[in-house]
């Protein structure tokens, strides 16, 4: 056979270490059994605002917390079939400054992704979303730069899909994307079991899955033979190009 066949790949940026799982956990899935390299980067762990669990433990440190916050994180990438690294950029306040800037835009020359699943631009009851999501869309652009540390491959342009917020009426979010994740659901929920830090969560994003997956099925017509119980919803941040509208 002549020529070489590129791998696909995808890059997840997470600005803590149990989002993948809530939001995406689903499409990573999914696409790590269709062939994908799935790499996933983590800015913090969440050690402050989303450990209330295990600060309620007593004796207990940040690293302390960051360790079982890894470990939790690990554990479900590996479930669903990702790779995964920690910039440990700080929680509550989230901060990144340039050097965490050419770190992300090195990841991208890295992976190449094809596609992109990050935060919603906005949201008033968490700001290290809102700035995960714009250093993952800076971070973009750079590593697209030909003057970017020249000589390397630059990113062609891969879609960014937001993932969906906890609240996303108050976030401008609407989804333009369902994606049917119900051949993976039962991947997600183990992976989703492994954020005991955030246990009281489990159910309402089974809910949320739940919800979507009807929508799904309501959006390819009430009659069709597909099954689709669980689904995931994405906005795009840039135009689709193409010559089909089917």
């Amino acid at each position: 056979m002549s020529g070489s066949v590129t791998k696909k790949s995808a890059l997840v940026v997470s600005a803590h270490s149990a989002d993948f799982v809530w939001r995406a956990g689903g499409a990573i899935a999914l696409h790590n059994a269709r062939g994908y390299d799935m790499h996933i980067v983590c800015l913090s762990f969440g050690e402050r605002g989303e450990s209330a669990k295990l600060w309620r433990k007593g004796n207990m440190t940040e690293e302390k917390v960051k360790a079982a916050r890894r470990e939790e994180a690990m554990a479900a990438a590996d479930i669903l079939g990702a790779s995964v690294e920690f910039f440990d950029l700080g929680d509550y306040p989230l901060r990144a400054d340039k050097a965490a800037l050419f770190r992300l835009a090195d990841v991208y020359r890295r992976v190449q992704p094809h596609f992109v699943l990050t935060h919603s631009m906005q949201d008033p009851y968490n700001y290290d979303h809102p700035l995960a999501s714009s250093l993952a869309q800076e971070a973009r652009i750079i590593a697209q730069a030909e003057g970017y540390r020249p000589g390397e491959t630059v990113v062609e342009a891969p879609p960014v899909y937001c993932f969906e917020p906890h609240q996303p009426e108050q976030c401008n979010w609407k989804p333009d994307v369902l994606l049917d994740i119900t051949s993976v659901w039962d991947k997600k929920y183990q992976a989703i079991q492994c954020m005991q830090g955030q246990e009281h969560l489990w159910e309402y994003y089974t809910r949320v899955a739940l919800q979507r997956g009807v929508q799904a099925k309501r959006n390819i017509g009430i009659t069709g033979s597909r099954v689709i119980t669980h689904a995931e919803g994405f906005m795009s941040i840039f135009p689709r190009v193409t010559e089909d509208l089917a």
